[in-house]
């Protein structure tokens, strides 16, 4: 991590398909790739998940 000005440099994101949770009370999340299920069910609250894509920050 490079500091400028003792800001941190901007940390870069991509475009990562994730399983988002269906239930509209709950706001669980996994990246599809940390999940060893086709198709899993939430962690949370065991509901069923839909895959979206988000941008989040790239992992290495």
């Amino acid at each position: 991590m490079a500091y400028y000005n003792n800001k941190r440099e901007p940390v870069p994101e991509v475009e990562t398909s994730i399983w988002s949770c269906t239930s509209d009370d709950c706001s669980g999340w996994m990246r599809e790739n940390y999940s060893f299920d086709k198709e899993p069910a939430c962690p949370l609250c065991k509901a069923e998940m839909e895959k979206e894509v988000r941008t989040l920050p790239k992992l290495d």
